[in-house]
């Protein structure tokens, strides 16, 4: 099977025009350059590296309240949603921003997930049927670390974690923190867990950005989020100077889960290239994740986003990279390629 048309290709984004070979297995076995009818724009699919989607019940709640009111354990507005809501609402809630996702392009999402145990099990659920990966950086307990795929920690300020981070290292799971959204005193003491990522970095000192550098560490940044709480924006530049940065949309109850908004959002307030928002929304996230897919080159997996180039807000851009991070939505998918699978719709069918 192939897909045709102006092909981001590799790390780079290189456009080519040509077509993509997928063998039987769904991974992608050649790319061709050749000439083609094909207006399509063939790229990965996004990887979301930082979401919590147990807040899609309560989607523009909370207005005006500051961070620590809205989103704060145990008390703050979402958790008090939460509680209140059964596992079905949630599953439910969830599955629809799931679907969006999916329709949107996204092929796996890093879902930092409350609950514990059976909040894995609800968002497994959720995601029941649908094509995309829901990934559960589950918090709560270590017993919930071991049935999802990770663990997300709120933050050092509100425990040590030390022993969540020894469990990860012992089951070769990855270890996500928040850090520096709200203010410095959280950073030091998470770079000191030696986390395979880090969340937010909204307020770096120079002491810290020398820590990442020596260490590496990926950051995770989740600029419409920040904005909307008023905490700030992250140093992009510098960030992104001295480690790999990746992409996320953090709450649903602040932001819907678009990527492309994202990408549009970061490539207008910062002076990042194209290229390196794209990768932050691709291979950067699923690099994270250990994801085996965020690339169009051979051996990876074809999970690939497929776009109209000749549409009415596409036909005519000049540079395919730029077209795709600053223009391209959710109206221009023609196409989401989950490896072996067929195109995935909204409803999980293939």
């Amino acid at each position: 099977m192939e897909r045709t048309g102006t092909i981001l290709r590799g790390r780079e984004f290189e456009p080519v025009e040509g077509r993509v070979v997928i063998d039987d297995d769904g991974r992608i076995e050649a790319v061709e350059e050749t000439s083609v009818e094909s207006d399509d724009i063939i790229l990965p699919a996004f990887v979301n590296a930082h979401t919590h989607i147990g807040d899609s019940i309560a989607k523009e709640a909370g207005g005006g309240l500051s961070l620590e009111e809205l989103v704060a354990p145990p008390d703050g507005l979402k958790h008090r949603l939460l509680r209140a809501a059964s596992q079905d609402e949630l599953a439910a809630a969830m599955r629809r921003s799931l679907q969006f996702m999916q329709r949107g392009g996204t092929a796996a999402c890093l879902e930092f997930r409350e609950g514990g145990v059976e909040g894995v099990r609800t968002l497994e659920r959720a995601a029941e049927g649908l094509s995309i990966d829901a990934l559960s950086f589950a918090r709560g307990s270590i017993d919930a670390m071991h049935a999802g795929d990770g663990f997300g920690a709120s933050g050092a300020n509100d425990d040590s974690f030390d022993r969540e981070r020894t469990a990860t290292r012992e089951t070769g799971k990855p270890f996500g923190i928040h850090a520096g959204e709200v203010d410095s005193s959280d950073i030091n003491p998470a770079l000191d867990l030696e986390p395979d990522f880090l969340v937010h970095m909204v307020h770096p000192e120079p002491v810290h950005l020398e820590r990442l550098a020596d260490s590496e560490i990926p950051v995770v940044v989740c600029p419409r989020s920040n904005l909307v709480t008023d905490v700030g924006l992250s140093p992009y530049a510098e960030l992104d100077e001295r480690t790999t940065l990746a992409l996320g949309t953090d709450n649903v109850m602040l932001n819907s889960p678009s990527m492309f908004r994202e990408m549009e959002f970061l490539a207008k307030l910062s002076d990042l290239p194209a290229a390196e928002i794209l990768r932050m929304a691709t291979v950067n996230g699923a690099e994270i994740a250990d994801l085996e897919y965020g690339l169009v080159e051979p051996g990876r997996e074809a999970r690939l986003l497929v776009l109209d180039g000749d549409s009415d807000n596409l036909a005519g851009a000049r540079d395919p990279v730029r077209a795709v991070v600053r223009r391209a939505g959710v109206d221009d998918v023609r196409e989401v390629r989950y490896g072996a699978d067929a195109t995935a719709d909204g409803d999980g069918d293939r």
